[in-house]
């Protein structure tokens, strides 16, 4: 059974003071948020899975054939953030380097968690200088469970920059040759940005109070950690009460690549109405697999790292809810 309770560093008023003030806020924003697909933004239709990812196969043939193509390599991990070295010790033919946190965050920004959505500008400066072009395909990799390809994909969309994909399976899916040293884009990119505001751009979100009120929420964490039982990175453990459990590397293969898509409408069978993690990475990874089966579900970019720095929201630890 779960346990409602407030995070034990801040224990500023009682557990039923805690768990009153949360049912109020929960029933105005259910009232007022009006938690639907218009309230959430977003101006991206359904798409097929095609769009959304490409097979190393097909990377393979686009490359032989020429086709212009832009390669981003954003290669990060939890405890291994700055994925540079490794780029420059090996990465595919052309592909420019991202960094995560330097260039797909924007820490200057408070009170929004960990990684905090970078602004339009920032992106459309950053993707000129990595080669990203108008009309020119863009690919995104990685080495770790998706995280940082789907961080980049869901970013460059958020901002209104189409036809990104997320290469299936990552760096390990890649058969052919790779580059070493670094690549500096030649000439630099001339895409623009159509949404400066990312938390209000392409993609829908979810502030803290609309999660607070979504009738389905996904964690996007590891077991471990949603259940409470240990915080690696965070100051509070446990997850936001009614979220169910969908860990994003339950909804890959072994090899790396996303489930197929009879396998994802079965694990992603309940309505969502939002996804969120530690900080906005991970379930990146979920939202691309809805998005490949049709649903674009929203993002709560700030997700634990910035609901549990407010002492006021309640934490729940323990097993998820049964899924209905």
């Amino acid at each position: 059974m779960c346990s409602l309770q407030q995070p034990r560093k801040h224990l500023r008023m009682s557990r039923r003071s805690a768990i009153a003030r949360y049912t109020a806020r929960r029933s105005v924003a259910l009232k007022a948020c009006s938690v639907t697909p218009d309230a959430l933004g977003g101006t991206i239709v359904s798409v097929s899975r095609d769009e959304v990812l490409m097979t190393a196969t097909e990377l393979a043939r686009r490359l032989d054939t020429g086709e212009p193509l832009t390669i981003l390599d954003v290669r990060w991990q939890l405890v291994e953030p700055d994925g540079r070295a490794a780029y420059e010790q090996g990465h595919l033919p052309g592909a420019v380097y991202v960094s995560l946190e330097d260039e797909l965050s924007d820490h200057s920004v408070s009170g929004r968690g960990r990684h905090p959505l970078p602004s339009g500008r920032s992106i459309e400066a950053a993707a000129r200088r990595w080669g990203v072009r108008e009309g020119v395909p863009v690919v995104v990799y990685d080495d770790w469970h998706r995280a940082a390809s789907a961080r980049a994909w869901w970013v460059l969309t958020a901002a209104g920059i189409p036809d990104v994909r997320i290469l299936d399976g990552g760096l390990s899916a890649w058969t052919g040759p790779l580059e070493t040293g670094t690549v500096t884009a030649a000439p630099p990119g001339d895409v623009t940005v159509a949404h400066d505001n990312l938390y209000a751009g392409a993609r829908p979100t979810l502030t803290a109070e609309q999660a607070a009120a979504a009738s389905t929420l996904l964690d996007a964490r590891a077991p471990e950690r949603f259940r409470g039982d240990v915080e690696p990175v965070d100051p509070v453990a446990g997850h936001i009460p009614g979220a169910r459990n969908v860990p994003s590397t339950g909804l890959l293969a072994e090899d790396g690549t996303f489930l197929r898509d009879d396998d994802l409408t079965r694990l992603l069978k309940e309505p969502t109405g939002g996804v969120y993690c530690g900080s906005g990475v991970t379930a990146s990874v979920v939202v691309a697999a809805l998005v490949t089966v049709g649903v674009d579900a929203a993002l709560y970019p700030g997700s634990w790292s910035e609901w549990c720095s407010d002492p006021m929201r309640p934490v729940e630890r323990g097993a998820a809810r049964p899924a209905s």
